[in-house]
């Protein structure tokens, strides 16, 4: 995730959708043709123990952004961290340290999944806007009263969900917003991949297992297309047994008045990188997106909608890179330039859904 200025620039003014110029790509494309830009958003990271805590040279090569520190209490992680070409010349500080920075409007919290939410709840209480990696705890009550501060505070609570912006994503949006696929019935997702010994231990923290860990990624994207499911029936599997109790290979159903959806997720699936895909079937089309991470999208009408011809077309992108459309996209939200792609219901429906499928208690 090396990118330069000048490859941030181009990804973000290049990212079309076959002719359609997304937000961030407008953004970006200003910001290349050299129109006055605003001062750079002030923003720090708290902690460097999620899988995506790397993301932060995103925001380093952004030129929405200043990164004006870093933050890790385990002196473990920081060793590790400080020689990570993604954190290297970052300012570290204490937490405390992070959030009385003159000027801080933003936090990355991108610690271990246990400590997020209360990492979250304390940038919240000191009045910064958070982009707030995956998932979000294993305390629904916990999430659901952090909403409520960030509204109250209007304060942008902003989820790591890494598909949201994929140009093949974006398109699809498009098509559902036009009713070009008609009545939706049926969704399903895939995210897999195998995951090593030392993960899967730290996977194995939560019941909710592989589910837990990926399935928010996929389960944001359903419930864009369809909605908050009025049932959700989850079957969880252990389908090896290496000693370390991680539900490895499960399976979620969600039923809704007119369409069926499933997803599913296994830390066994050799490439399974490759067969990641989410397909959106309707009653004028179907659409379909794989690989989801370096996407091509296979689309089928049953007559010409716009550009896209009767029948079956392949369409092909620009390389993708995660999390710089998040990061454009926050960076208008916080200016006051639009208001976000994705409520605050829609992220509390998200993590409903999730614990539900994973079998986890929305009471705690």
């Amino acid at each position: 995730m090396n990118l330069n200025r000048r490859e941030w620039l181009r990804w973000g003014g290049g990212a079309l959708g076959c002719g359609l110029l997304s937000q961030f790509g407008r953004a970006a494309a200003q910001g290349q043709s050299g129109a006055v830009r605003s001062a750079p958003i002030r923003i720090g990271q708290i902690g460097v123990g999620h899988a995506h805590a790397t993301k932060l040279s995103v925001y380093r090569n952004s030129p929405d952004y200043e990164v004006v520190g870093l933050v890790e209490s385990d002196p473990v992680l920081r060793q590790k961290a400080e020689s990570q070409p993604a954190f290297h010349g970052v300012p570290w500080m204490t937490q405390a340290q992070l959030l009385a920075t003159p000027g801080l409007q933003a936090v990355l919290v991108e610690t271990r999944v246990r400590d997020l939410l209360p990492t979250a709840h304390a940038c919240v209480a000191a009045g910064k806007h958070i982009h707030m990696d995956k998932p979000a705890g294993a305390s629904f009550l916990q999430f659901e009263r952090l909403i409520q501060a960030a509204n109250r505070k209007r304060l942008l609570v902003q989820m790591g969900y890494m598909y949201r912006y994929n140009p093949g994503v974006v398109l699809l949006r498009e098509f559902l917003r036009q009713g070009w696929l008609g009545d939706i019935f049926e969704v399903h997702a895939v995210m897999s991949k195998v995951v090593e010994p030392a993960a899967r231990r730290e996977f194995a923290e939560f019941s909710g297992g592989i589910l837990f860990e990926l399935g928010g990624h996929i389960i944001d994207l359903v419930v864009h297309v369809l909605g908050k499911p009025d049932r959700v029936m989850g079957y969880p599997r252990r389908s090896t047994d290496p000693g370390d109790g991680l539900m490895d290979n499960m399976l979620a159903v969600f039923e809704y008045p007119r369409a069926t959806a499933s997803v599913k997720c296994s830390a066994l699936e050799v490439e399974g990188f490759d067969r990641r895909h989410l397909v959106v079937c309707g009653t004028r089309g179907t659409f379909q997106i794989q690989p989801l991470d370096n996407p091509s999208a296979r689309i089928s009408l049953d007559q010409p909608r716009g550009v896209y011809r009767k029948g079956t077309q392949d369409i092909a992108f620009s390389k993708y890179t995660r999390y710089i459309g998040d990061a454009v996209d926050m960076a208008r939200i916080i200016r006051g330039e639009k208001t976000a792609d994705f409520s605050p219901s829609h992220d509390l429906a998200v993590q409903s859904t999730l614990l539900k499928a994973c079998g986890m208690s929305l009471r705690s």
